[in-house]
């Protein structure tokens, strides 16, 4: 008893996909390396003829380089009113708003050892099937679409505990804090590259999401096959479907999206054994 304690006590900490961090490095230099490049080149223009450098058309784009530098600053502005306005549109989670959930999400918070409570909200996501995790000055909190609550929250408490898990893995592994966005503000515009990392965190985020909700398969098949059917998908079918999604076309469609094919997501966690099976040793919901 004591080992399997131990196991699971020591579990979160192995959930990070083991390329995210490596991946992450490269793209922090790449970073450091485009603001070294912005702010040389707002000095000397080297692309200007040097009966330019003094001109009007010199100083206009001297200030526009120096202008992407404050792409920081905008960023603490974007994060302070992304949450004022979900404060003022979404209902958010308390012990007597939805308490379910939100002693879910308090037990999440502990076993992911987070060093603050994240807030849930609950937004109108005018029809997406969508939830994000965010952060602001003092305040960790995640926001779900009603489109998934209203599918998951009676008939498949699982599936929706996978994706509250999802959210609140970005927040235990910092994707969401200022410092973490600052590091890879500009590298990770660049097309491609950007996919690629955001594909990494997703992958850890959905092993944080299992881990918490081995049962909630259900969570991922939503997103593929849309509500009110995500309970009539034979799952195993999916899993199968996942493990020939290979090829050249395959790769190449996925380049340039931020989050991986979600059947391939699926497929993944069953590999791993983060998702359970069910009795019947089919993958369950």
């Amino acid at each position: 008893m004591a080992q399997t304690t131990q196991r699971r006590t020591e579990a979160p900490d192995r959930l990070r996909h083991p390329a995210e961090v490596p991946f992450f490095v490269f793209m922090v230099i790449l970073n450091v390396l485009i603001i070294a490049a912005i702010i040389r080149a707002a000095q000397v223009l080297p692309f200007l003829p040097e009966r330019l450098q003094t001109s009007q058309w010199a100083a206009v784009i001297r200030s526009a380089l120096i202008g992407l530098l404050l792409l920081v600053p905008g960023l603490i502005v974007v994060r302070e009113m992304q949450r004022a306005s979900v404060r003022g549109t979404a209902v958010q989670l308390s012990p007597q708003q939805y308490p379910w959930l939100y002693e879910v999400a308090d037990n999440f918070a502990s076993r992911l050892k987070l060093r603050r409570r994240p807030q849930i909200f609950l937004a109108n996501g005018n029809g997406t099937l969508n939830a994000f995790a965010a952060q602001a000055t003092g305040y960790d909190y995640v926001v779900l679409s009603n489109e998934l609550f209203a599918n998951l929250y009676d008939n498949n408490r699982a599936g929706l505990r996978f994706i509250l898990g999802h959210e609140m893995g970005h927040i235990r592994l910092h994707h969401v804090s200022l410092w973490y966005q600052i590091a890879v503000a500009y590298s990770q515009m660049i097309p491609l590259l950007g996919p690629a990392l955001s594909r990494l965190r997703e992958y850890s985020c959905d092993r944080h999401g299992a881990y918490l909700s081995p049962r909630g398969a259900t969570g991922l098949v939503l997103l593929a096959s849309g509500r009110y059917t995500e309970t009539e998908v034979d799952v195993s079918e999916l899993v199968r479907q996942g493990r020939m999604l290979r090829g050249f076309w395959v790769g190449l469609a996925q380049l340039p999206r931020s989050h991986p094919f979600t059947v391939r997501r699926l497929e993944r966690l069953f590999g791993i054994g983060l998702f359970k099976q069910n009795a019947h040793g089919a993958p369950g919901t």
